[in-house]
């Protein structure tokens, strides 16, 4: 768990700089965009998917795909919960954190996860979702990152985000949420002091997975039809796609598969990254 939550953090830094590179070639609007131009997610201002898509704050935004009929509740049953958290060894805080009701508590709140395309697709990516989760925390076994409050994740660089310095933005909830430029707009998205008060996401089972949920449909649900080993690469790609960490992608994908076959879904091409 401990080189799992290394390689977590050093995946997000190369999504900084990746993040940095873009900022760089695009001058920041601040929202200040013209009538024919969208400010995207970051504040800055264009008219490709990068501006008017998933995220877009203002101007011609392109309309989401319509929203399906599938019921997420129907599909994430108290068994299926169990399968997963119950292998958790007793002694994890998260057998008295995470839950399926802290789970359907924040889904009333992103209506469009899980219910994107056909049944198929929406129970694969009830699936993709649960896999990573499994990953990340180790079967809901834990709640914040191992020695995650001994680690800096404030980028000064981020000044739209600035930083208290007597908090720390490390991995928390079922994603692993980190960094200040995430705590900032997921608080902000959610209703909480993302900033002054990161704790939270561990306090707070509901807002824990809502963090989950807005990495997710923000993030990766964007790619999610591109297959299983999109989502891997858009969640910890720079340390595991392209050969780097074979294990970590073939565990992923086995979570993946499973829960698929728990489902009655086919898992589709492109497992790996």
């Amino acid at each position: 768990m401990l080189t799992h939550t290394i390689s977590k953090s050093i995946s997000i830094v190369t999504i900084l700089l990746a993040l940095q590179a873009f900022y760089t070639k695009t001058k920041a609007q601040n929202c200040g965009c013209s009538s024919e131009l969208c400010c995207s997610q970051f504040g800055f201002c264009g008219n490709t998917s990068d501006y008017c898509g998933v995220g877009c704050q203002q101007g011609p935004c392109f309309a989401p795909p319509p929203a399906n009929d599938v019921s997420v509740a129907e599909i994430v049953t108290q068994d299926f919960f169990n399968g997963i958290i119950n292998q958790a060894e007793s002694s994890c805080a998260g057998n008295r954190f995470y839950s399926r009701g802290a789970f359907l508590g924040a889904l009333d709140s992103y209506s469009r996860f899980g219910r994107i395309g056909s049944v198929d697709d929406s129970r694969r990516e009830i699936a993709s979702f649960f896999a990573h989760v499994t990953h990340e925390t180790g079967h809901f076994c834990y709640i914040e990152e191992i020695e995650g409050a001994s680690k800096d994740y404030c980028d000064e660089n981020a000044t739209q985000y600035p930083c208290n310095p007597n908090k720390g933005y490390y991995g928390r909830g079922p994603i692993q949420l980190s960094w200040n430029f995430n705590y900032g707009p997921a608080g902000t998205a959610i209703g909480f002091d993302g900033l002054n008060a990161p704790e939270t996401v561990a306090t707070d089972p509901v807002i824990s997975f809502k963090t989950a949920l807005w990495y997710w449909t923000n993030r990766v649900q964007p790619v999610i039809s591109q297959g299983f080993g999109a989502t891997i690469r858009a969640i910890n790609g720079a340390l595991e796609c392209d050969g780097a960490n074979t294990a970590t992608v073939q565990a992923r994908v086995r979570y993946y598969t499973d829960y698929c076959r728990q489902l009655g879904v086919d898992p589709g091409n492109n497992l790996t990254c």
